[in-house]
């Protein structure tokens, strides 16, 4: 007989099945904008393809997949150009690709950044998911809530965080045989380990972003906050009998406000040999190249960054960007674009600091703190930068938090819009003379 009392509950949906909104939507988006490219470079007579795998850094990483490292070019005015300046996840990731199939590098670069995309998209959807909670029918399974008090479906959220980044206006590097989707795939679902306990898988993942780009240094600030953050508050809670660790909080328990401020973490347990590998594990990519560098041009510690004052990269505090503003303030219409820099700048400082006060975890906070801070204070070329921002996507989170609570058909229309508008500015960008 059947108990007709007993109701079944209904399975909890895989990571992929939840995912899997953002990813199609994430695939829509992505596709309008390589369509508008083909078409605008079609009109100019050029080839979208080789915008997208075979001109600026894309032939650098290919060459060093190529050949190895060792190339270089020496400008009239006295700079050099060397390829140490390249991390070598990606061409390494070209070069096997390239070694078990018919792709010639340019092809096996555009594969693993479309493949990366994706599992970038994936990784941010996860870390949006796990931030604002998960709901499940008409329960509340610990949803996060903004600083107004309302509560954010963590699903809705995360969806709305891959469209927002798949509809930057530089999302169309997204798809390029450049390094961008593959580290943020990388720091994504570094973060992501590091946010839920996962600590060798962190910094694991951490050493690869730490391979991919200089910026990996964000990732690793980032898992080190997760670990302290833990450590901290499992060795401040104490337990009966005086034990100094915590609890584990039943999976449907809300989470206070203190919890939130310390990244959402559930019920970690004291870091042990996990936690401390991950922690070791996590500066090693970045680390090891830099010394290899230095090993290499025979400069040390030094050599890296003599490497990228080849290329008139440094970190000069932000100087440079500002005179490069300044400059466009005394002309027309160049005024116009001096003014649309203050206000981007103006709205990344809004964003991250929306965050902050909406308790954003502490990691997060780090990690996009870093990214938008080496990007707009480094004194490399100007028109990088969008791009170099690409990957401080917890940025958009206050952003995918509004989205979550408007309706559906109006949030439907922003997005849209704001994809139409991103797919017309990539094609324009990436037919223009300069680099991204």
């Amino acid at each position: 007989m059947i108990d007709h009392a007993t109701r079944a509950v209904p399975a909890r949906p895989t990571a992929l099945r939840r995912a899997a909104p953002a990813l199609l939507g994430y695939a829509a988006v992505r596709t309008l904008g390589l369509l508008a490219l083909a078409v605008w470079s079609a009109a100019r007579g050029k080839s979208a393809y080789t915008l997208l795998t075979a001109r600026w850094d894309s032939l650098w990483y290919a060459r060093v997949a190529g050949g190895g490292y060792g190339y270089e070019v020496r400008l009239a005015n006295g700079d050099v150009h060397s390829d140490l300046a390249f991390f070598p996840l990606l061409p390494w990731l070209e070069r096997l690709l390239a070694a078990v199939g018919p792709l010639s590098y340019a092809d096996a670069g555009f594969v693993v950044s479309l493949l990366a995309s994706l599992a970038a998209a994936w990784g941010i959807f996860a870390v949006v998911d796990h931030v604002y909670g998960r709901t499940s029918g008409s329960t509340t399974l610990g949803a996060a809530v903004d600083a107004g008090g309302a509560a954010v479906d963590g699903g809705r959220a995360g969806l709305f965080a891959v469209l927002l980044w798949a509809a930057l206006p530089v999302g169309i590097v997204q798809s390029m045989a450049y390094s961008e989707s593959l580290f943020t795939a990388l720091a994504a679902w570094s973060l992501y380990c590091a946010l839920t306990g996962r600590w060798v898988g962190a910094g694991a993942l951490a050493l690869a972003a730490g391979l991919t780009r200089p910026v990996g240094l964000a990732v690793v600030a980032a898992v080190w906050t997760a670990a302290v953050l833990s450590f901290v508050r499992n060795r401040s809670t104490p337990a009966p009998h005086g034990a100094r660790t915590a609890p584990r909080a039943p999976e449907s328990a809300p989470r206070s406000p203190a919890r939130r401020a310390l990244g959402g973490f559930r019920g970690l347990g004291d870091l042990g040999l996990p936690g401390l590998l991950g922690v070791l594990l996590a500066p090693l990519g970045a680390a090891g190249y830099v010394l290899w560098v230095g090993r290499r041009t025979g400069d040390g510690l030094f050599g890296y960054f003599d490497v990228q004052a080849g290329w008139r990269n440094g970190f000069d505090g932000g100087y440079a960007f500002a005179r490069f503003v300044a400059a466009q303030l005394t002309s027309f219409p160049a005024v116009l674009a001096g003014l649309g820099l203050i206000a981007g700048v103006a709205l990344l400082v809004r964003l991250y600091v929306v965050g902050a006060r909406q308790r954003q975890p502490l990691p997060l906070l780090v990690y996009s703190g870093v990214v938008t801070a080496l990007a707009l204070c480094a004194s490399s070329y100007f028109g990088s930068k969008p791009r170099l921002l690409l990957p401080a996507f917890p940025l958009l989170l206050p952003l995918a938090a509004a989205l979550a609570r408007t309706r559906a058909a109006r949030a439907t229309l922003v997005v849209g819009g704001v994809a139409l508008v991103s797919a017309v500015y990539g094609a324009f960008w990436l037919n223009g003379s300069g680099p991204p």
